[in-house]
């Protein structure tokens, strides 16, 4: 069984704080076994990540987290950018044509980019897994929402920390019952299913210094951009 963090974020995300080498020593540190960076629409730290993850007894996983016409969708085993913008449908089929597995993140959350308010049931359990437990909600009831709809479909169960912060990295973890410890034995587990979830919850007061610090950051970038 091997302890995998599947959602965080580096300081290449708009809202991220820190660098690659930060999240690999902490994922390392909580004993994960493997740690998939997924920054917002962009995949440079995910890649380097990968590439560096053995130095830290980790394994890599490339991946991002999309933003799509409809909401967030995180694309894992990929090897390129998969674009924004587009429908939930031709995301999920731009995934799959890089052989990598969708992922839909904190799909009942409406102020996070939840994707369930804006599509069918069938739409969502056509993702290759829901993630069912979001560190950074400040109620549960959108993880419950989003356990019992993964249920009641019969779709694989991931957990991520969502963590813009290193610290955080492992606060939510995927159990994945892997043959080997590589990316894509994980991968193939998750889709299989053979996967549980454990995690606790981000405290409210850390969640708020991690949206402030990203709105400040999200400022800071679009003032460089204005006066480049």
């Amino acid at each position: 069984m091997f302890r995998v963090e599947l959602h965080a974020h580096s300081e290449r995300s708009h809202d991220g704080r820190d660098p690659v080498d930060l999240l690999l020593e902490q994922a390392a540190a909580v004993g994960l076994d493997a740690l998939a960076i997924t920054d917002h629409d962009e995949i440079d730290a995910s890649i380097e990540a990968a590439v560096s993850a053995p130095d830290y007894g980790l394994v890599g996983i490339v991946g991002m987290e999309v933003t799509s016409a409809v909401g967030h969708i995180l694309a894992l085993g990929i090897d390129e950018i998969v674009p924004p913008g587009l429908s939930y449908d031709e995301t999920l089929d731009r995934i799959h044509a890089q052989g990598g597995i969708a992922v839909v993140p904190h799909p009942f959350q409406k102020s996070r980019h939840g994707v369930a308010p804006h599509i069918t049931d069938d739409q969502l359990a056509a993702a290759d897994a829901i993630e069912v437990y979001n560190s950074r909600l400040f109620t549960g009831r959108a993880n419950r929402q989003a356990e019992q709809f993964a249920l009641e479909h019969d779709r694989p169960m991931t957990a991520g920390s969502d963590a813009h912060i290193s610290e955080l990295v492992g606060q939510a973890v995927t159990e994945v019952d892997a043959d080997e410890p590589t990316a894509d034995a994980i991968l193939d587990a998750i889709r299989g299913g053979r996967t549980s979830v454990i995690g606790h919850r981000t405290p409210w007061h850390v969640s708020l210094r991690q949206f402030g610090g990203g709105a400040k950051r999200r400022a800071q970038r679009a003032i460089r951009e204005f006066f480049r």
